[in-house]
């Protein structure tokens, strides 16, 4: 869940979230990478004519679970395959930097809306499944053959689209929006391993006991969908709301997320699942 506070100061409203939203980061493979990030907030259409601006750091609870096809050295020519699962836990302990922020800007009907996303994490557990070489088929890797692994990643999501109010009154809003998002994937597997692969014409490669597999992948999505938020008649209380759904790079993609929000004359506090 995602606790964000609105602070409302003149026509400028400043957004700084207090929680976290829990959710998938990401499910990715660099061969057909995909991926979930936090929503743009649904704001309310704006008060008279002008401009609004929010802008929202944020923190958010994350998992990773990924099906990565990573690289071996040159002279190995050869992949692995490994599917780790990173919980929130593990996820804080080998975390480095990271940095989660949305923005919005509003002119009458006319919106625009980005969010960032950037995380730096090294050493995470991971555990190879499979190695593969041209002409061989693929090697199951035993746990007995496991020394240490430790995953590496950089990983980036931008979205960024433009919204147009279609419905607004003291029932709430509807808006729609257009865009993109964008995700970058770099990983880097450190690993200490013994294991000898046989091709079907009895060659023989040796994978180093120390070394590192590495994986590099970008994929941009176009998006469409709706947000906005209904107000409860005579409460305080709304609902935020957002969806939308994509491809391009990547398989189809949708996100959806709603909560309840309270109002007063200086902040907004909504929680989002």
């Amino acid at each position: 869940m995602r606790m964000v506070t609105v602070m409302h100061w003149h026509r400028i409203r400043t957004i700084g979230s207090t929680a976290a939203m829990a959710g998938l980061f990401a499910g990715a493979a660099i061969s057909g990478v995909q991926a979930q990030q936090p929503i743009s907030l649904g704001q309310s259409a704006a008060d008279g004519s002008g401009w609004s601006f929010n802008v929202a750091p944020y923190l958010w609870m994350a998992t990773i679970n990924a099906n990565l096809n990573q690289n071996l050295p040159a002279q190995l020519a050869g992949t692995v395959n490994s599917a780790p699962s990173i919980g929130f836990g593990d996820l804080l302990r080998h975390l480095n930097f990271a940095t989660m922020i949305v923005a919005d800007a509003r002119y009458d009907r006319f919106s625009f809306l980005t969010d960032f996303i950037y995380m730096n994490l090294s050493a995470a557990p991971a555990q190879f499944k499979s190695f593969n070489i041209p002409g061989a088929t693929a090697t199951p890797i035993s746990a007995g053959l496991h020394a240490s692994e430790g995953l590496n990643v950089n990983a980036s999501v931008w979205t960024l689209a433009g919204g147009y109010t279609l419905a607004e009154g003291g029932w709430g809003n509807l808006d729609m929006i257009a865009g993109f998002r964008y995700l970058a994937l770099n990983t880097r597997t450190n690993y200490n391993l013994g294991l000898t692969v046989t091709d079907l014409v009895g060659n023989q490669t040796t994978v180093g006991r120390i070394g590192s597999a590495t994986s590099n992948g970008e994929v941009w999505n176009g998006i469409g969908g709706f947000r906005g938020r209904i107000h409860l008649p005579d409460t305080p209380l709304f609902i935020p709301y957002y969806v939308d759904i994509g491809a391009g790079g990547s398989k189809l993609t949708w996100q959806a997320a709603s909560g309840l929000g309270y109002h007063t004359s200086w902040a907004d506090l909504s929680g989002l699942m």
